[in-house]
């Protein structure tokens, strides 16, 4: 064998009790599992590499189910934001915007209205256009592995533009014809942004006609879906309805219940999927384990003041009297990129800004729509912000129940990222499972492995189990915990000294190792 790690507390990812034992490697996957008492004439693996594992616990890979890595994988080798997680496999392409499949055009117009996402993309050679060139490119060498899902939002860019209109009957074909093209080429689904334009200009019909052609691959719609505030219970009610009108399954992106409108309505949530799932929807949904949300600050504007992509959002800001009616919508209206909700600007802080002029600002709340629009103009749309609008309470309701994964919807950019980008999935561990009893270990460990591997259709991924891929984490239960903080948002994990990926070490003894074991993970029929 080429590892073993002796004496291991096996949690395998099945909810079930965890046991101890010896778990071997060999060529990238998980070789023999030998418990402790078991049967005479059984020998304990030996191996080239032998660790001692006393009072860590094995589990398999932690899956991000909802990851905006998209550049990141290619920007930072080391990517340990996400590797000394324990995050062994990322979903990217979530919220309907990324970066394949396009044309120059598109891509063009994509990197600029996600500049606050994931930077400019200057520093990227972006050689490739569709679904499948992007997924070779991870293919080269990347830290972990990575899924993608067709961009919707970037589907209708390539396809209409930034017009808040139906599609013609020859643009719905030519998206089906994308979306169907992705999917051969190893995409495992859709996602949408529904808070963002131009995806949020699609109506139901539209989205129906494309979660068509996801179901016909076997892949899975994720809506980021059109209100998470006021009306977020009938937004919530409106994607499980599509998505069974089209027969597609449905995963709901950071499913939470935020702003003081839905302060303690997650029971509501939950009865509403309950009923679903009962009557045969297949249904999942991720969360991250803070209170806060992160997004763009030009993506609070109402989707009008958005149409025609960003130079028409730029001159839409520089006129004053259109910059007073964009004002009246956030601030007592309640625009439908704020989810519907009046804005309240002592919620807003800026995580991130694009030009280095700006500085100052990061860590510093918005006092009001004067200082929103400067900071728009001068940083060209490239500030990214904390939401302080969730509840406790919404959280830990949400993340018990049957369906929930793990998701961190974690945005790198910036000089204050929200700490749940590199702090998700210790902090589920630690501060959930140890400190709070919110969860047991065992159903933890199962709703960050084989619940997302289920979703994901893979077969050799999600538990520690003879013959699957050794996508493997070793974590002190006693220790974990992530050291991210909103103060101090890049400090990596403590507790997690082993990770594996394909087998290959990425975290080792709590160090970052040289290995790019990553590869694309593509859906197959």
């Amino acid at each position: 064998m080429d590892l073993v790690f002796r004496d291991a507390e096996v949690v395998d990812g099945t909810g079930g009790a965890s046991y101890r034992a010896d778990v071997a490697i060999d060529g990238g996957r998980i070789a023999a599992i030998v418990k402790e008492g078991a049967a005479a004439g059984c020998q304990r693996p030996t191996a080239r590499r032998v660790v001692d594992a006393e009072g860590l616990a094995l589990s398999p890979g932690f899956i991000d189910m909802h990851a905006h890595s998209d550049l990141a994988l290619l920007r930072d080798p080391d990517h340990s934001a996400k590797a000394a997680q324990g995050v062994t496999l990322e979903v990217l392409g979530q919220d309907g915007l990324s970066y394949a499949p396009v044309d120059d055009r598109t891509l063009a117009e994509v990197r600029r209205a996600i500049t606050g996402w994931n930077g400019s993309g200057d520093d990227i050679d972006f050689d490739w256009r569709t679904v499948g060139g992007y997924l070779d490119r991870l293919d080269r060498g990347i830290a972990v592995n990575a899924a993608y899902l067709i961009p919707q939002g970037t589907v209708r860019m390539y396809a209409v533009g930034w017009d808040d209109r139906p599609a013609t009957e020859s643009e719905l074909d030519h998206m089906r014809r994308l979306v169907a093209e992705g999917m051969e080429q190893g995409a495992v689904g859709m996602s949408s942004g529904l808070t963002y334009t131009p995806g949020m200009y699609a109506k139901d019909a539209e989205l129906t006609e494309l979660c068509r052609v996801v179901a016909g691959y076997g892949g899975y719609y994720c809506p980021h879906h059109r209100s998470y505030g006021a009306g977020a219970l009938e937004a919530y009610g409106e994607m499980v309805r599509l998505t069974r009108e089209a027969g597609c399954a449905l995963h709901l992106a950071h499913a939470t219940m935020n702003f003081g409108v839905n302060e303690g309505r997650a029971p509501e949530l939950l009865a509403l999927l309950d009923e679903a799932l009962d009557a045969g929807a297949d249904i999942s949904l991720d969360t991250y384990p803070y209170t806060p949300g992160c997004t763009t600050l030009v993506a609070v504007l109402p989707s009008w003041a958005s149409e025609g992509g960003p130079e028409a959002v730029l001159a839409r800001l520089r006129d004053d009297e259109t910059a007073e009616r964009i004002r009246h919508h956030l601030e007592v209206l309640g625009s439908d990129g704020c989810h519907g909700v009046p804005m309240d600007w002592d919620t807003i802080e800026i995580s991130g800004v694009s030009e280095g002029a700006l500085a100052e600002w990061v860590g510093r709340r918005v006092d009001g729509w004067a200082t929103a629009r400067r900071l728009l103009l001068e940083d060209r749309l490239g500030t990214t912000i904390l939401q302080h609008v969730g509840h406790e309470e919404n959280v830990r309701t949400i993340m018990r129940h049957r369906v929930h994964t793990g998701g961190s919807d974690g945005i790198l950019q910036g000089l204050k990222p929200h700490p749940r980008a590199y702090g998700t999935f210790p902090q589920y561990l630690g501060r959930y499972v140890r400190d709070l009893g919110v969860l047991t270990l065992e159903d933890c460990v199962a709703h960050l492995t084989s619940r997302p591997a289920a979703r994901l259709g893979l077969t050799d991924r999600g538990l520690v189990r003879e013959g699957h891929r050794a996508d493997l984490v070793l974590f002190d239960p006693e220790t974990v915990g992530a050291g991210a903080t909103y103060e101090s948002p890049r400090t990596l994990p403590t507790g997690i000294p082993h990770v594996l990926v394909n087998g290959e070490f990425v975290m080792e003894d709590g160090k970052r190792t040289s290995a790019l074991a990553g590869r694309s993970v593509r859906r197959t029929r």
